[in-house]
C-alpha cells in the first residue's frame, strides 16, 4: 500500500500555453531525472511518450535531451527509429535513446532491429508511439501523456510514474 501512495504522488500534470512552457516543465523532468542518474549512474529508465499525432511528442524529446545536456541537433528519429545521444554528468556517461514507432508495422520490428539491448543499458530509453510495439516492450517507469490544445503549442502534459524506480527518479520534481 505504501508503494501505491508514493506511486500517485509522483503525479503531475501542467497545461502549457506556449512552447517555452513546454520547454520549462522538461527542464524541470530533465533536473531531476539527471539528479537520478548521477546518483545511481548503473539505473535505466524508460519512458513512454503518448499522444495524438501533432500533440508534441517530439517537441518535449528535444527539449528534454537538449537540457540534459545534448548540444548538437536533436533529430526526430520517425525513419531511423531509434537516435541515440550520450550525455555526461559529473561523474558518468549515459545514452538516451530516442525511439519513434509511428512507422512501424508490426510490435516484433524494434526487437528485430536489434533495439532490446538499449533497454539494458544505464540512461534513458524515451519512446514515441509505445503502443505501436504493445506487449513486446519493458515495462514503463514512467509515462508522460501529451495532448493537444486549440493553438499549435498549446498542450496539456501528464506525468506519471508506473513504477517504483519511476517514483523515485520523480520524487524532486516541483511544478510551479
Amino acid at each position: 500500500m505504501a508503494q501505491k501512495q508514493e506511486l500517485i504522488k509522483a503525479s503531475f500534470q501542467q497545461h502549457c500555453r506556449q512552447e517555452a512552457d513546454t520547454a520549462a516543465l522538461a527542464k524541470l523532468l530533465a533536473a531531476t531525472l539527471s539528479h537520478y542518474l548521477v546518483q545511481s549512474p548503473q539505473n535505466h529508465l524508460n519512458i513512454s511518450l503518448e499522444g495524438d499525432l501533432g500533440a508534441g511528442k517530439t517537441t518535449f524529446a528535444r527539449h528534454l535531451i537538449q537540457v540534459m545536456g545534448y548540444e548538437g541537433k536533436v533529430k526526430s528519429p520517425t525513419y531511423t527509429l531509434c537516435e541515440p545521444y550520450s550525455l555526461k554528468t559529473a561523474n558518468s556517461t549515459f545514452t538516451v535513446h530516442h525511439f519513434d514507432l509511428y512507422r512501424m508495422r508490426d510490435p516484433l520490428e524494434w526487437q528485430e532491429a536489434g533495439f532490446e539491448e538499449h533497454f539494458d543499458t544505464p540512461g534513458i530509453c524515451l519512446i514515441e508511439w509505445p503502443e505501436k510495439a504493445e506487449g513486446t516492450l519493458p515495462e514503463f517507469d514512467i509515462q508522460i501523456q501529451l495532448t493537444a490544445g486549440a493553438d499549435e503549442n498549446e498542450r496539456t502534459i501528464k506525468i506519471n510514474a508506473m513504477t517504483e524506480s519511476g517514483a523515485s527518479s520523480l520524487k524532486e520534481i516541483e511544478l510551479k
